[in-house]
């Protein structure tokens, strides 16, 4: 227990770990004010999310900044502007859960602080808040952000986590185009949220807490599911390795 406590006194007081959560407050604000705006000038201008031309737009929007935001926080925190995506990779083993929580936390805090903005802009304008679609019940709602954010974290796995995928730079741009295609898919029905903190933000600015239970509990199941399964049937490593010939022994 000492050499644990050591470890993350450590982990906490290193510049690079401070560096790294300061990063993902700041990818997250950004991320949550664009994509919250987005969702909130499409309602403004008579084309919300359900509307298929509000719904693009939030799609396509959505997209562009997590590609952006991805990209940009790669080589400080990875950029991973999600809890979901953070529990993800910390299930393959790629960051610490101390590390974790950390950048958790400095996820919900960007993401609040991005809708307190918004709300001081645009007049006291409401901040939309995820909600499960009439007819679509909390199982259901629960397994489509599962399945939802199964598919984000596979695409961050095989375009961004395994190097040995031929994407480079294309990597961030995939991952975008996946969160834009699965708001297409699911928003419908669940709003797609995928991301713990892009729902927790709204609903705290809001004061509406109504289903928010199903975007924590999906999300963490799929995120994690889909690193536990990308490395356990996707990851490749090294098998068994024939010793060197010498052709002198024959």
């Amino acid at each position: 227990m000492a050499n644990l406590a050591l470890g993350h006194h450590r982990e906490a007081t290193d510049p690079g770990c401070l560096r790294a959560v300061l990063a993902e407050l700041l990818l997250t604000f950004l991320f949550v004010f664009s994509g919250v705006g987005s969702a909130m000038a499409a309602a403004k201008l008579g084309g919300g999310g359900d509307t298929i031309m509000g719904l693009t737009a939030v799609a396509v929007a959505h997209a562009l900044v997590v590609a952006v935001m991805v990209s940009a926080g790669l080589h400080v925190s990875g950029g991973h502007i999600n809890p979901a995506v953070t529990l993800g990779l910390a299930a393959g083993g790629h960051i610490t859960l101390f590390r974790s929580a950390l950048y958790i936390l400095a996820q919900l805090l960007g993401s609040w602080l991005a809708c307190l903005l918004l709300a001081l802009l645009t007049a006291g304008e409401a901040t939309p808040v995820h909600a499960l679609a009439p007819g679509v019940g909390a199982a259901r709602g629960v397994v489509m952000e599962a399945v939802l954010t199964f598919s984000l974290l596979f695409a961050v796995y095989a375009t961004v986590v395994d190097q040995r995928r031929a994407v480079g730079a294309l990597g961030p741009l995939l991952v975008g185009l996946v969160v834009g295609a699965n708001i297409l898919a699911g928003g419908p029905y669940s709003g797609a949220s995928m991301n713990p903190a892009r729902s927790f933000g709204p609903a705290l600015a809001a004061g509406d807490w109504a289903d928010q239970w199903v975007y924590w509990v999906g999300p963490l199941i799929g995120g994690p599911l889909a690193g536990l399964v990308y490395e356990g049937l996707f990851m490749v490593r090294p098998g068994h390795e024939p010793l060197p010939r010498n052709d002198a022994d024959f």
